[in-house]
C-alpha cells in the first residue's frame, strides 16, 4: 500500500467519523426539552368570527384566548358573560378584541338603534351607485346631502337650484341587512340601494322633505373636515355666470352728410326819421319852423 492510498483511507475514515459525531449531536440536542421564558398571561375575549354592526354576540361568536398580562386591553373583558347578549356598534374582524367602546350597553338589544347617539335620529335615503359615490359611502364616513330642487315648483327650468341640505352626517349603515348578508356569503362588494344617515331632528326633517320634492346627492368628505358647508347654492339661470362672455361684434361707424346751412336774407333796417327845427331871429323876433324828415343811415 503506497502512500497516496494510505492518505485517501485516513481522508475517509475522518469524514465518516464527523458524519456520525455530527448527527449524534443534533440527536441529542433535539431530545433535550423545549424551554422558552414563561409570560404571564390572562384570558381576553375576542371574537371568533368577522361581524358586521347590529350583531347579537352569542357564546359560539366569540372566544377567550391567552393574553399578555404585562399589556393589558383598555377596557376589554376577561369572562363571556361580560359580552353575550350585546350588541355591536361596529364591525370587528376576526381574533379582533372586543372592548366596552365597541359594544352597546346591557339592556338595548342588538341592531341599528344602539348606535345612535342619544338625542339624534336614523333616517335612510334611497342612492345608486352614483349618488353613493360609486360604493365608497360605507358605515363610518362623513357626508353632505345636496338636493336638486325646483323651490317655486313652476314649469320655468330656470328656476331649479342645487343646495346642500344638510352638512357633515355620518352615515351609519350603507345597504340593507339583505344586501349585507349576501354580500358577506358571497365575499363581493356591497350594493348600496339604501344609506341610512345619523342626523338631528331638525335635519331629518329638511332630508325628507328634500327627498319628496326633489333629487338627492351625497358628496363625499374628508374625516379631518368638520367645518360645517356654507353655499349659497347654484341656480340654473347663473349656472354658466361665471363663464367667459362671446365678443360683441364691432360697432359700425356710419358717416352721414353734414345737414344744408340755410341762407337767411340780411334785411336792411329801415331808415330813421328825425325831424329838424330851424330857428329864425329877426330883429327882437324868434321863431322856430320844422322842416320835413331827414333820412338818417
Amino acid at each position: 500500500m503506497n502512500r497516496q492510498t494510505r492518505t485517501l483511507i485516513v481522508l475517509a475514515v475522518a469524514i465518516v467519523g464527523a458524519t456520525i459525531a455530527s448527527y449524534g449531536v443534533y440527536t441529542a440536542l433535539a431530545r433535550l426539552p423545549q424551554r422558552g421564558a414563561a409570560i404571564p398571561t390572562r384570558k381576553a375575549v375576542v371574537a371568533a368570527t368577522q361581524m358586521s354592526v347590529g350583531t347579537l354576540l352569542t357564546p359560539e361568536s366569540v372566544k377567550l384566548i391567552d393574553w399578555p398580562a404585562n399589556t393589558p386591553l383598555q377596557s376589554g373583558f376577561s369572562t363571556l358573560d361580560d359580552v353575550v347578549n350585546r350588541g355591536l356598534v361596529a364591525a370587528v374582524a376576526e381574533n379582533e378584541p372586543l372592548t366596552e367602546s365597541k359594544l352597546a350597553p346591557k339592556g338595548t338589544g342588538a341592531g341599528l338603534p344602539p348606535t345612535i347617539t342619544q338625542g339624534m335620529r336614523a333616517i335612510s335615503v334611497k342612492v345608486n351607485e352614483v349618488i353613493g359615490v360609486a360604493g365608497f359611502v360605507v358605515p363610518g364616513t362623513h357626508v353632505d346631502v345636496v338636493t336638486i330642487i325646483n323651490p317655486g315648483n313652476s314649469r320655468n327650468a330656470d328656476d331649479t337650484i342645487s343646495e346642500v341640505v344638510v352638512s357633515n352626517v355620518q352615515v351609519l349603515s350603507a345597504g340593507t341587512r339583505y344586501d349585507q348578508e349576501e354580500a358577506r356569503k358571497d365575499g363581493k362588494a356591497i350594493r348600496s340601494t339604501v344609506v341610512t344617515l345619523m342626523v338631528t331632528p331638525i335635519d331629518a326633517e329638511r332630508i325628507a322633505l328634500a327627498q319628496s320634492e326633489g333629487e338627492l346627492m351625497l358628496t363625499l368628505r374628508h374625516p379631518l373636515d368638520i367645518a360645517p358647508t356654507e353655499t349659497p347654492g347654484v341656480s340654473k339661470a347663473a349656472l354658466f355666470s361665471n363663464q367667459p362672455k362671446k365678443p360683441e361684434p364691432p360697432a359700425v361707424t356710419v358717416k352721414r352728410r353734414p345737414a344744408p346751412v340755410a341762407i337767411v336774407p340780411v334785411v336792411a333796417a329801415a331808415p330813421i326819421v328825425r325831424p329838424y327845427t330851424v330857428e329864425t331871429i329877426r330883429a327882437a323876433k324868434r321863431s322856430e319852423d320844422k322842416l320835413a324828415g331827414v333820412l338818417v343811415p
